[in-house]
């Protein structure tokens, strides 16, 4: 049985109640966050912080807690579920007023919700046990402020589904310049030569924890890595794609739209890269 945080108390998951008027539900007004725990160890837990910060500023919303507290209140939603690994999930909403109405509410608490689920282990960059990708490609509709965490998630939700209405597993997303912005779920990166490239943050992009963790490590062992915009040639071209996401870590991509990537196989580039990010997992 699981058991979730909700608004100052510690629930079954299945008991959790929200008011239908809670803004999260009506307008997506929310901001969220999902942070890997391995034994008890959460990963990146000081940049999902920085990012729930960043989030919750963007649509005015304070945040009702600090991170000292974040980190208490998490670290005992692991501690009440079973597993060693999980996914700790945050959600922070405007709360809920008694009128719906477009404009901010005054003097609304906010809603906090967290809860646990379970992860696979991590890799430690072994090609045996990697969980392997096909994906397909499509236009990106999404609103244009994808930098922001937001719960409004239905724009990615239909992105997804264009990919799995078609055997795939994730979806690329390509703006109107065909230049490739994100996956439906996770930040991407691909391998040309003994280059790894990853598109530039802005608007268009979440800033991905684990993709920053991973741009950050790169850059420390002197490895070359380029924030570079992609064109859809570059990525179907391209000798390895990976996926990034905090539940992934860094995942291969071994078909995109059918066209087999590379050998259809997770590269050794990969293999290095993801073994070099479990390395640095719990310091980077």
């Amino acid at each position: 049985m699981t058991t979730a945080y909700l608004n100052g108390s510690f629930v079954p998951l299945e008991e959790a109640r929200i008011s239908p008027m809670d803004r999260g539900f009506l307008f997506g007004d929310g901001i969220y966050e999902v942070i890997p725990s391995y034994e008890g160890r959460m990963v990146g837990f000081d940049r999902h912080m920085q990012r729930l910060n960043q989030g919750l500023a963007a649509i005015k919303l304070g945040n009702p807690l600090s991170t000292d507290a974040w980190k208490t209140l998490l670290s005992e939603v692991a501690s009440r579920n079973n597993g060693d690994y999980l996914g700790l999930y945050l959600q922070v909403t405007r709360g809920a007023p008694p009128i719906r109405n477009h404009r901010f509410p005054e003097n609304c608490p906010p809603t906090l919700f967290a809860y646990a689920f379970d992860v696979h282990e991590p890799n430690d960059g072994d090609p045996t046990r990697a969980t392997c990708y096909r994906v397909a490609t499509t236009t990106d509709r999404r609103w244009r402020r994808c930098d922001i965490k937001s719960v409004a998630l239905l724009g990615n939700v239909l992105h997804m589904m264009e990919g799995v209405d078609t055997g795939a597993d994730e979806i690329l997303l390509f703006n109107d310049q065909d230049e490739l912005t994100e996956a439906a779920a996770c930040n991407v990166f691909v391998v040309q030569g003994d280059s790894i490239l990853t598109p530039p943050l802005d608007q268009e992009k979440l800033p991905g924890v684990t993709r920053n963790m991973l741009v950050d490590i790169l850059r420390h062992e002197a490895l070359p890595i380029i924030e570079t915009p992609l064109t859809r040639d570059a990525v179907i071209t391209a000798d390895e794609v990976w996926l990034t996401s905090s539940t992934k870590e860094i995942a291969p991509v071994v078909a995109i739209d059918g066209q087999i990537v590379g050998d259809g196989r997770p590269g050794p580039i990969w293999a290095k890269t993801q073994a070099l990010f479990a390395a640095n997992r719990f310091s980077a």
